[in-house]
């Protein structure tokens, strides 16, 4: 029997990079979609390019979407990609609405257009939520997006919803919240803890500037949640699924326990700088998850303080790597 084939785009993102890994070890076939720019940035990928198969497409390109799933006839389209920084997406709303929502719709499209039978995901996420309005958040409760990302991300997951009821596909919505790995990018408020933590544990820097610490958020290792992503596409019937670890912290929480790792106190190195403000808040976000457990048989592997220990380490390793 053939294996089975599966379309990422966004493969060289956190998320792409650890569901590649995992399909690949359910013996698929790995297509992964790379824009052609200036900047594509391997290096989450490097350790498994020769096992995956890597095309040229944009989400901004319909034709070139089309073209893809033509040649190479995936199974499942995971839709990772986006402009999935929520930071970027003020200066940046116009091309956060091109790719993040737009290029959903010209994705589903594609997918329609070439065979509807392909099983689609789309990966939607807890900024939709946005200012909460009920506390904790689930498939039911009402969207209320606080920064343009998080209205790119309505769009996108609505038209999802829109695509599986007008044409009958098996297109279904992760609600991820907030989920990180090593892998993170340096702009995102975990990685840029555990990264400076290194730093100055290793004399490199004598401070962090951060925003907000008092905003909360359900963290959970992304290599827990793709396999979630996976889970939902092997039902029988498309759906929505919320996944997270049901536990919130605060920033302020994750650097207390970072700087606890290496010996160290945060309030002698964080400091509170107004340009990592956000226009428009969100405060607190916790998921429930308990439809994905009672219908995937999912739920988190690894404890928030695993999560922010593996992160720290890993950051001690690059950075002494750097300095050598």
């Amino acid at each position: 029997m053939a294996p089975r084939r599966a379309l990422i785009t966004g493969i060289t993102g956190q998320d792409g990079s650890y569901l590649a890994e995992f399909l690949l070890g359910k013996g698929y076939e790995v297509i992964g979609m790379v824009r052609r720019s200036s900047t594509v940035n391997f290096e989450r990928i490097k350790h498994i390019q020769d096992k995956i198969t890597l095309v040229s497409g944009d989400l901004l390109d319909e034709v070139s979407l089309i073209h893809i799933l033509r040649e190479h006839r995936p199974h499942e389209v995971y839709n990772l990609a986006a402009q999935s920084f929520v930071q970027t997406s003020w200066p940046q709303p116009v091309f956060t609405g091109e790719t993040t929502a737009l290029g959903v719709t010209r994705l589903l499209d594609a997918v329609r257009i070439v065979d509807p039978e392909i099983r689609f995901y789309q990966a939607s996420s807890s900024e939709m939520f946005g200012k909460v309005v009920e506390v904790p958040q689930k498939e039911t409760t009402p969207f209320y997006p606080r920064s343009p990302y998080g209205v790119a991300k309505v769009y996108g997951h609505w038209i999802t919803v829109n695509y599986r009821e007008s044409y009958g596909m098996h297109a279904t919505s992760g609600i991820l919240f907030n989920h990180e790995s090593p892998r993170r990018g340096l702009e995102f408020v975990t990685r840029k803890i555990s990264h400076g933590v290194a730093r100055i544990k290793l004399g490199l820097d004598e401070e962090l500037r951060l925003g907000n610490l008092e905003a909360r958020r359900d963290w959970g290792f992304a290599g827990d949640y793709v396999e979630a992503m996976w889970l939902m596409l092997q039902q029988d019937q498309p759906d929505d699924y919320v996944i997270a670890t049901g536990e919130t912290h605060s920033v302020r929480e994750f650097c207390e326990l970072a700087f606890s790792y290496v010996g160290l106190d945060y309030r002698d190195y964080v400091v509170i700088d107004q340009r990592f403000m956000r226009p428009a808040e969100v405060d607190l976000l916790i998921g429930d998850a308990s439809k994905a457990r009672k219908k995937l048989g999912w739920q988190p592997r690894t404890s928030f303080t695993e999560l922010v220990q593996m992160m720290v380490e890993a950051d001690l390793q690059l950075v002494k790597e750097q300095m050598r």
